[in-house]
């Protein structure tokens, strides 16, 4: 029997490699008649630079740019195999994991650390950038990554203004006359997970706000703000940028490269997915094993492991997925969904253990395979 391990990361815990070596380490330690693949995957978010690098034997190149803040920060983005083909995470450089709770506020917080990351993408000569917006501790619509790029910003008085998220409503003026003139020959796939529109109640502002610092008074106004930007950069596209799916993810980071047809935004992890080639090795292994640390009402919404049972579904293979937490009462699409704690545990001791954890869950997997085979006789 051959069986794809395809999962992604166990967030805070373990790389998607991670994860697939410690169930392919339990599987082997139970039955040594399978023929093992692994494959690590993501969805745009946290862990897409590692696994598309690792995947096609590219390197990892470290710059500075700057933090949310404006600070100076070492970053990491991703070359793939062959040079030509950059993987970035926005949360590298403009990520909340960057800021203390303190200091998570997107009325200041700005994007244009993740302009030098696509900048610098551009000196190592990559006309070809997967940018992964996941994680972000910003609502200022993508200006501060224009900015980075070379786009100025006015007021109504002429006068040059700092496009974070407390300025939007007052920006009048864009002028995109020095803006990196490679971006005209590059081609930038915006890698989302969510189907969020930019604005209202299910936008940017009112769904991701709080996590970023944002308090409940302040929600109107950064929606307004947004909404205001959007509507100022309808003027450069023929887009209608607040109807669009997915462009409330990072903050509405989308919106100002869409509007100057400077990208395009995709599901992410069908992008990963196209990238790696994933539904050929769906087809050539019998029994495909998935996951991710936790499983609940979003994972339908884009995430690794429905993605991998739809395809799996698709061509009639069978499907396991493996949690650290499960929080839905409709598991659709998994032939069988395991969570990997044995008994009650707290959170700090399970990600602790999440690999031995792991491991015990290869090894019922593989005692689950050589029971439906004597079932079967």
């Amino acid at each position: 029997m051959k069986v794809l391990i395809c999962s992604d990361s166990f967030k805070h815990s373990m790389s998607a490699l991670e994860v697939c070596n410690s169930l392919a380490e339990g599987l082997r330690d139970e039955r040594d008649d399978l023929t093992l693949n692994l494959l690590p995957l993501a969805d745009g978010g946290e862990g897409t630079v590692r696994t598309l690098v690792d995947a096609t034997n590219g390197k990892r190149i470290e710059t500075q740019v700057h933090d949310p803040l404006m600070r100076p920060v070492a970053a990491v983005f991703g070359l793939l195999g062959g040079g030509q083909t950059a993987v970035i995470e926005m949360a590298a450089a403009s990520g909340i994991e960057q800021l203390t709770e303190q200091e998570r506020n997107p009325f200041f917080t700005t994007t244009y650390g993740t302009g030098e990351l696509i900048r610098s993408a551009l000196d190592q000569g990559c006309r070809r950038i997967i940018l992964g917006i996941g994680g972000s501790a910003t609502i200022d619509g993508g200006a501060g990554l224009l900015h980075a790029l070379g786009a100025r910003f006015y007021d109504p008085n002429q006068e040059s203004i700092l496009p974070v998220g407390k300025n939007l409503s007052h920006i009048r003026h864009i002028d995109t006359s020095q803006l990196d003139a490679r971006l005209k020959e590059t081609s930038i796939s915006i890698a989302g997970d969510v189907d969020n529109p930019l604005t209202g109640p299910h936008g940017a502002a009112y769904v991701y706000g709080p996590q970023k610092g944002a308090r409940p008074g302040d929600l109107k106004l950064l929606d307004q703000n947004l909404e205001s930007y959007a509507r100022l950069l309808q003027k450069y596209t023929s887009q209608d940028l607040l109807t669009i799916s997915g462009t409330g993810a990072a903050g509405g980071l989308a919106v100002s490269l869409l509007a100057f047809s400077l990208a395009t935004l995709e599901n992410g992890f069908n992008l990963v997915a196209r990238e790696l080639n994933l539904e050929k090795r769906i087809r050539e292994n019998d029994l495909i094993i998935t996951g991710e640390g936790k499983i609940d009402a979003q994972t339908h919404c884009g995430k690794t492991p429905f993605g991998v049972a739809r395809l799996a579904n698709q061509h009639n293979k069978p499907v396991i997925a493996v949690t650290g937490s499960l929080e839905t009462d409709h598991p659709e699409g998994f032939d069988l969904l395991l969570p990997v704690m044995e008994k009650p545990i707290d959170l700090p001791s399970a990600l602790a253990s999440a690999k031995i954890l792991l491991k015990n869950t290869g090894r019922r997997i593989g005692q689950i395979i050589g029971l439906t085979g004597r079932l079967a006789h």
